[in-house]
């Protein structure tokens, strides 16, 4: 009759496994040191009971112990157990020093092979340790693995970099050919517009790595040796911009809280920030920033990556510049905005009499323009923010404040509460001399824009038009001045008369229209002044 069981052992609480003592003993001498323990202090004769909690890989982990000691110290390893008999092995001392040829011994046997393992092989491995990472990172098993798997990548990345034609992108696209060779870097020159096309395309182990969570991300960035501010690395960058990026759609993580996935932003960032715009365009760099910005960037990494968009800020389009912010309910994040284009001002100069810069500065001045006009109805922006984002570029930006005159007259409008003062604190942005005739008409009628502001917008505009008299003279002309003219010529100077005449009618069109709105601002100012005691001053004289 086979003796019975005498042990019981409660894993993790979940599971209890009925044992025999002498068998479990003969190969564990963890739990031997801990039974004999027991029988010293008197409880040989009473059945033994012990909890163990935190076991690595839980039940399935003990009962994979069991099966090897219940053979005979004989069970299948395979790519898939390896590491968890390991790790089980080491926590119940199943060394050498019990039994010959003990698990731990089969398993280190069985990892020796793993710099000849496919990627596939190593994939799977690596996938195992995600439920006792602790102890497979404690033990050394990580960093063993993530080394192999590092091999796999720097690899990839120096074939991808050689590959420039569609002939030669087809050897980077399986593993299989990656894991028999070894690849150095071409002594060819390797050019910023074939490094875009060549990276532009998913490595074949991008999808397969986004598998994995972000603690074996982290290390396999750090075994590369590419993490936080020495990441150089391109195709790695690539990758961790797609793998944040898959975080933000299938995960449910507090990304501005998670510490494994900020680093891994981090280090991304300092990637685009090495290579900046000579591999990331205008927008691509804005496809950045709204990726990384969701995980927590420190405020010194933030300010790097700003400088490199502020630096292209001219290539932007208005859907770049419209990242959703957070600040005080304001729907877009208006302060990126001016700290960009603070840092591109920094950048080109204030007042550069430079035409490349000048240029630059004038395509920024109509992209503000356009993203004042989509930000103005926003309810919670404040007067200052609408001014912070208008001043922030200088005067010689602008050609023409149409644009922002029509910024302010849509905030004016969905803002009707404002006070008269912050009214026209608001329109001190505005340059009167640079609106053009239509503009200052229609802020003249504006019932919304401040008697005062429509003055300094007509007299800036009544200085344009001249007041002398055009009084045509026939210039005295000498016998020997006289010149015989041809039907041509004579042609030409009737076109250039008639061409002086219709520029004389449109100046005197010009002195009516503002004489009319002369005549309109002063009875609007003076309903205005009947409506506002305080005001005890008399308007200006219109002449």
């Amino acid at each position: 009759m086979p003796k019975p069981c005498d042990l019981q052992i409660n894993i993790d609480g979940q599971q209890i496994f009925l044992l025999k003592e002498k068998v479990i003993s003969k190969y564990c001498g963890g739990l031997k040191k801990i039974l004999n323990h027991r029988k010293r202090r008197g409880h040989g004769k009473q059945e033994l009971g012990i909890r163990i909690n935190d076991f690595p890989g839980g039940p399935e982990g003990f009962e994979l112990v069991s099966m090897f000691c219940y053979n005979n110290g004989k069970i299948q390893i395979t790519e898939a157990n390896v590491c968890l008999l390991h790790c089980c092995a080491v926590y119940l001392g199943m060394t050498e020093e019990i039994l010959s040829n003990n698990l731990l011994q089969q398993t280190e046997t069985f990892l020796e092979r793993i710099f000849n393992w496919e990627w596939s092989d190593t994939l799977v491995i690596l996938k195992s340790c995600e439920r006792f990472y602790a102890y497979a990172d404690g033990y050394g098993l990580l960093e063993k693995i993530i080394s192999v798997l590092a091999k796999f990548v720097q690899n990839s990345d120096s074939n991808l970099l050689m590959s420039s034609s569609p002939s030669a992108s087809s050897s980077s696209s399986s593993p299989d050919t990656n894991s028999a060779k070894r690849f150095s870097f071409s002594s060819k020159k390797t050019t910023p517009e074939k490094l875009k096309s060549t990276l532009s395309r998913k490595a074949w182990w991008f999808d397969d790595l986004a598998t994995l969570p972000p603690n074996i991300i982290e290390k396999l960035v750090q075994a590369i040796g590419a993490y936080k501010a020495d990441n150089k690395d391109l195709a790695l960058t690539r990758f961790l911009l797609h793998y944040l990026k898959l975080a933000t759609q299938t995960r449910v993580v507090n990304c501005s809280n998670n510490s494994e996935y900020g680093a891994l932003a981090e280090t991304a960032t300092y990637g685009v920030i090495s290579v900046g715009k000579k591999m990331f365009s205008c927008r691509g760099l804005f496809w950045v920033l709204r990726i990384v910005s969701k995980f927590g960037l420190s405020r010194d990494v933030r300010r790097e990556l700003e400088k490199v968009i502020g630096g292209v800020i001219e290539e932007a389009t208005l859907d770049d510049l419209l990242v959703s912010g957070h600040d005080m309910g304001v729907y877009y994040d208006i302060n990126l905005v001016i700290r960009l284009v603070r840092v591109f001002v920094d950048m080109n100069g204030s007042d550069s009499d430079d035409g490349m810069c000048l240029q630059k500065q004038k395509r920024v001045g109509r992209l503000i323009d356009k993203y004042l006009r989509e930000i103005s109805p926003d309810q919670n922006l404040k007067i200052s923010k609408f001014l912070g984002v208008a001043e922030c570029l200088p005067d010689s930006a602008r050609d023409c404040y149409d644009g922002v005159y029509k910024a302010i007259d849509i905030y004016l409008q969905s803002h009707p509460s404002i006070t008269f003062e912050e009214r026209t604190r608001l329109c001190r942005c505005l340059n009167y001399s640079k609106l053009t005739f239509e503009a200052s008409k229609d802020l003249a009628k504006n019932p919304r824009i401040p008697p005062r502001v429509a003055m300094q917008a007509l007299i800036s505009q009544q200085s344009k038009v001249p007041t002398t008299d055009y009084v045509t003279e026939t210039p005295r002309v000498k016998p020997s001045q006289l010149v015989l003219y041809n039907e041509k010529t004579r042609n030409s100077i009737t076109q250039e008369k008639k061409d002086m005449e219709l520029n004389i009618d449109k100046m005197q069109w010009g002195v009516i229209e503002l004489a009319k709105l002369h005549k309109e601002m002063n009875n609007h100012v003076s309903k205005l002044i009947l409506l506002d005691p305080a005001r005890t001053s008399s308007s200006p004289r219109f002449c």
